[in-house]
């Protein structure tokens, strides 16, 4: 027995999940899972709370299993995680922004999402009317001849907002501390009560450039609920438009930081690739984004013969076209003169962060969705989850290079799949709590939802893969110039939107 299922054995299952995929725990063991994550024996996969209970997915990195445990808080208070594990600080001061739950003996326990800005304190638990306005203290960092440079929230160009503040000696960064929350919507509250309908594209807007990967963890996650089997044509047609959003990401990125190192050239050309993407993804599906398009049961767009033409087309083009600029990427001195040692994140910070993606991958942490969780159709699909070492922006940049190459293999593979039939299966109106975990082109997105009587949403609860990637930016630009730190951030192109909530 591993020590996940051991963990689960001593909790109490919660009706409804007879598999023992969430159970109730008592602090006692809550403590000792404090100490598993510590020491790495599983990997926390996310932190959420809804009024009087705390929530931890916890993953098992060598099964794939993964679990739900909760934490009763009557006197609405639980013991820290983040006192042993410190990727769960963010997360536990977000739960006491949103619910007014304390995390005893938290190191951190400064707001979060709240900017003291919004009309009630803790809105998703014994809201209190009036919020105080209070000063945001940034961490200190000492030394003669250290200056701070405060950038943002608003940045030139279009960008998300963000803070960040730079402790520099000289050009060289000491410390960088980010201030994130700005573009907080209260997505949690959203969901409360809302028809299931209506849920699946709220799921979808939570970060555009993900409508396809949030899309899909919401809609398994509600078939988890409901015991929902959903055709197998649906199934090919989903990881169709996975990897179709995958592909148009990894290519917008790779142009963007080559952009940021000073080489626009090869933005243009890998814009140009991109736009291909995106108008073959509006022929064949109605939307440049492909949104809307995964629902729970199955997916809302079918293709016919001439749509599989011309993503056959749209494959071949990016096949004739991408090893050249990939050649000019690798033989531009200048360029890897930028990228190579640049924003180095060290791959015992990416195992103690569970960071997936091409952040994690970067650094040595082999882990994707598709082949270790692996939903279909991935188990019937052949690609390689490539791994780097380095873990700097050049390390980053080679993996997007080569999960486009995978893409491109899993598109034509998919294409070449005989699958016919129904692509949607009616969803019944009924009760239940399901999860989910998927991978979006950032890394893995989990999926927590429960529905009430009536196939209404009670409680939903989405995990960016930014949450565990945000954090690592800050180690990764330490000790670079400042000048380096669009090109560092570039390379992780973490989300502000699904962070925010």
């Amino acid at each position: 027995m591993s020590a996940l299922e051991d963990l689960i054995a001593s909790g109490k299952p919660v009706a409804g999940k007879a598999d023992g995929a969430r159970v109730v725990l008592d602090q006692s063991r809550w403590r000792i899972m404090a100490e598993h994550l510590a020491g790495g024996i599983y990997v926390l996969s996310g932190l959420w709370a809804e009024p009087g209970m705390v929530h931890a997915a916890l993953l098992d990195g060598t099964s794939g299993k993964l679990a739900i445990v909760s934490l009763e808080c009557p006197g609405g208070s639980f013991p820290a995680l983040s006192a042993l594990h410190a990727p769960a600080i963010r997360l536990e001061r977000m739960i006491f922004d949103l619910f007014g739950l304390v995390p005893e003996g938290a190191p951190d326990t400064r707001p979060w999402l709240d900017h003291g800005r919004w009309s009630v304190q803790h809105p998703l638990g014994a809201a209190t009317v009036g919020a105080p306005r209070r000063q945001y203290d940034f961490l200190a960092a000492e030394g003669e001849g250290i200056h701070q440079i405060a950038v943002g929230p608003v940045h030139a160009g279009i960008i998300e907002p963000g803070h960040f503040r730079f402790s520099a000696n000289g050009e060289t960064v000491v410390r960088l501390e980010q201030r994130l929350g700005y573009t907080h919507k209260g997505i949690e509250a959203l969901f409360r009560g809302a028809e299931l309908a209506q849920a699946a594209k709220l799921s979808g807007r939570v970060s555009g450039d993900s409508t396809v990967a949030y899309s899909l963890a919401f809609a398994r996650a509600v078939e988890d609920a409901l015991g929902v089997a959903v055709p197998q044509r649906a199934h090919v047609l989903r990881a169709l438009v996975a990897e179709l959003e995958r592909l148009a990401n990894h290519l917008g990125d790779i142009g963007a930081i080559c952009n940021d190192a000073g080489f626009a050239l090869l933005q243009a050309h890998c814009a140009i690739l991109r736009e291909l993407v995106l108008r073959t993804a509006q022929r064949c599906f109605g939307h440049r984004l492909m949104r809307d398009v995964v629902v729970p049961g199955g997916v809302a767009a079918d293709l016919n013969a001439l749509a599989y033409r011309e993503l056959a087309t749209l494959v071949k083009e990016i096949r004739q076209r991408f090893p050249d600029l990939v050649e000019l990427y690798d033989g531009t001195a200048s360029l890897q003169d930028r990228t190579v040692g640049a924003g180095i994140v060290s791959p015992a910070l990416v195992r103690q962060f569970a960071a997936g993606g091409y952040v994690g991958r970067a650094s040595g942490r082999a882990f994707d969705v598709r082949r270790h969780v692996c939903y279909p159709p991935y188990d019937q699909l052949e690609f390689e989850v490539p791994v780097l070492e380095a873990g700097d922006v050049n390390a980053r940049v080679w993996i997007r290079i080569h999960e486009v190459e995978q893409s491109l293999r899993l598109i034509e593979q998919i294409l070449g799949l005989k699958v016919e039939g129904a692509t949607h299966t009616r969803v019944p109106s009924g009760s239940g709590e399901g999860f989910a975990l998927v991978e979006g082109f950032r890394g893995d997105i989990l999926a927590w939802v429960r529905l009430e009587a009536g196939g209404r949403v009670a409680r939903c609860h989405l995990r960016d893969p930014s949450w565990f990637q945000w954090p690592l930016l800050e180690a990764a630009v330490e000790g670079n110039i400042v000048a380096d730190f669009p090109l560092c951030n570039k390379s992780f192109n973490c989300s502000y939107s699904g962070h925010d909530l």
